[in-house]
């Protein structure tokens, strides 16, 4: 126990009648939902680095944030996962995620920072055992340090390609012996300013090859979870090599990687590259490539990766709509990548902000189970393509062009437009919403 969150119970299922704001309105992790429980179908996961790392800063101004854990020692690492633990007991939370530098201090030399990291590897480990909560994913934080500012796989540094290897190495032993069940590549300055000082066609083949080395040791040493990559578009970089999910898939199939890895899609950078959140989780789908989510929001007047708590229950539906099509989780989860505004100081805030979006999230996926159950949206699609069902139809595909001509003429094709029925398909979903 700490003292940081006093006072504060642990959160339970109460129902949507219910006034207490310490208390979840509609997610009930034991309530059933098709084969699964919800629990099961959203694998929930608190995010270590917005949650506890964050000093509440912006390009304006420094920290808001007073914590007792912030500090660079291995008691300030170690006071900040007692801290962690003692929320995700109060949330119930089944899992977390980390990236190195937010569960350890930076050293002075690689070594340190590799034997720190193992040193706090332990301690996790038992308060997990403590607590009973997994680890979704570990990943490298290879994109604060002045030593990334070029990039980490795609530094034009031999050096720094170096150094990120051997940070990706000991995060994925750390990720092994936690018992991860992903590892996730952000590349966050994997990227370019400008094409003046860039070497494109060299930068992505670095990229290619490191995440090439990163399988082959997560095969060696046992590591059977899934690889995922996080597509970013921008930001802070002007053009990101894995921009979004087909960049990512083309870049996968480049490299003989696509049945490797998979992706982790964050709402925030879907918006960011120009498309929904549901686009980019059903092109996974469609590609093979779904693997998680890390689930936030944009505000859409700023055109920022504000990193919010989501709060549209309409948006969740959409999304968890294509992970059900997707198959679902295996395993993967829903990690609130997302942090407190920076004027939002009490550890009352950094509860009920998880409480509030665990809970559009289960209305969310319980819209999108009933949609999917209903069926209509799905006859809708079916029917809209009837006409490739016949054996003529399907041969089109695999004529050549003068042979698919004369079949037109020769039937005298002539078609019609036919609606999309796009408003009646979205009154349909808003009867769910």
């Amino acid at each position: 126990m700490t003292s940081f969150f006093k006072d504060i119970p642990e959160i339970t299922y109460e129902g949507a009648d219910t006034a207490n704001e310490f208390a979840f309105r509609h997610y009930n992790p034991a309530e059933t939902l098709g084969d699964r429980t919800m629990a099961e179908h959203l694998r929930f996961a608190v995010a270590y680095w917005h949650s506890f790392a964050w000093p509440g800063g912006d390009s304006f101004g420094g920290q808001t944030f007073e914590r007792p854990w912030f500090g660079e020692t291995m008691e300030h690492a170690r006071q900040k996962a007692d801290v962690a633990f003692e929320m995700f007991r109060i949330l119930g939370q089944p899992y977390y995620c980390w990236h190195d530098a937010d569960v350890r201090p930076e050293g002075d030399s690689l070594a340190e920072n590799r034997a720190r990291m193992e040193e706090m590897t332990d301690y996790l480990g038992g308060k997990m055992e403590e607590v009973g909560t997994k680890l979704l994913w570990g990943t490298a934080n290879l994109f604060s340090n002045r030593r990334f500012m070029s990039g980490a796989a795609t530094n034009p540094d031999p050096d720094v390609y170096a150094y990120s290897a051997a940070t990706v190495k000991y995060c994925l032993d750390a990720t092994l012996r936690l018992g991860g069940e992903n590892y996730v590549l952000w590349g966050g300055r994997e990227g370019y300013e400008t094409l003046l000082n860039t070497d494109i066609r060299r930068e992505r083949e670095q990229a290619g090859r490191f995440l090439c080395a990163v399988v082959d040791y997560a095969r060696k040493i046992g590591f059977n979870g899934t690889i995922l990559i996080e597509p970013k578009p921008q930001e802070p970089t002007k053009h990101q090599y894995d921009f979004d999910v087909c960049t990512v898939y083309g870049f996968l199939k480049d490299f003989g990687l696509e049945g490797d890895v998979k992706v982790n899609i964050e709402h925030g950078h879907a918006i960011l590259a120009g498309h929904s959140f549901e686009h980019e989780l059903a092109m996974a789908g469609a590609l093979g490539l779904f693997g998680s989510i890390d689930m936030n929001r944009n505000d859409y007047q700023s055109g920022w990766d504000t990193d919010q708590f989501p709060n549209s229950v309409p948006e969740v539906a959409l999304a968890y709509y294509e992970v059900l099509k997707a198959g679902g989780f295996t395993t993967g989860g829903t990690n609130f990548d997302a942090k407190l505004r920076r004027q939002s100081l009490e550890p009352e805030d950094l509860i009920l902000s998880h409480v509030g979006a665990m809970d559009v999230c289960a209305r969310g996926l319980k819209a999108a189970v009933a949609m999917l159950e209903d069926g209509t949206l799905e006859e809708a699609r079916t029917k809209r393509y009837a006409g490739w069902t016949t054996k003529e139809r399907q041969a089109l595909l695999t004529q050549p062009l003068d042979k698919i001509a004369a079949w037109a003429e020769a039937n005298s094709i002539n078609p019609s437009p036919v609606s999309g029925r796009q408003e009646r398909l979205e009154k349909i979903v808003n009867r769910f919403v």
